[in-house]
């Protein structure tokens, strides 16, 4: 159910997924009153991404408000060479996920959520594995906790003060 749309802000290019959209409806004297709230995730494909969730009315409404809310909270995430640094398990509540660097070729393999978060990134090669929940807002949450919790080579060298040799 992923959405894509490039979309062009300040000289910048952003891609806008959407990866689920929930329909919720309250029932009230004179039928049902329906309400959306769309979970999307925006990135610029070159190590920059985030994601957030818009409630509205509408669909459309609802994508618009999340990309807005997914532009504020974008995070930088290291990538060498089409991948990720190393090996390493986001939580998120009862969702983890694995997320593990692959040479090149090889592609993302991942689920719905996950994939949109990577494409997003410009993380073109990775092996990712959703385990415990499948919950579509803590699988994002959970791939979002460790792509903040990696780390470079020369971050690690940096904080231990040795040198890469």
């Amino acid at each position: 159910m992923a959405n894509y749309e490039i979309l062009e802000e300040s000289g910048e290019q952003f891609i806008d997924k959407v990866v689920f959209v929930n329909r919720v409806s309250k029932v009230v004297k004179g039928g049902k009153r329906f309400r959306f709230s769309a979970l999307t995730v925006v990135g610029n494909g070159n190590g920059k991404v985030g994601h957030g969730i818009g409630k509205a009315r509408e669909v459309s409404i609802s994508i618009r408000k999340g990309v807005e809310v997914a532009k504020k909270a974008m995070i930088d995430v290291p990538i060498i060479e089409g991948t990720i640094p190393h090996t390493i398990i986001g939580i998120s509540g009862a969702g983890r996920v694995l997320l593990k660097p692959a040479p090149t070729g090889t592609g993302i393999i991942a689920g719905n959520a996950v994939r949109a978060v990577m494409e997003a990134a410009g993380i073109h090669n990775v092996v990712a594995k959703t385990l415990g929940s499948r919950n579509h807002h803590n699988v994002i949450q959970a791939t979002f906790d460790a792509l903040l919790r990696l780390q470079t080579k020369e971050k690690v060298a940096e904080k231990r003060g040795k040198e890469i040799g």
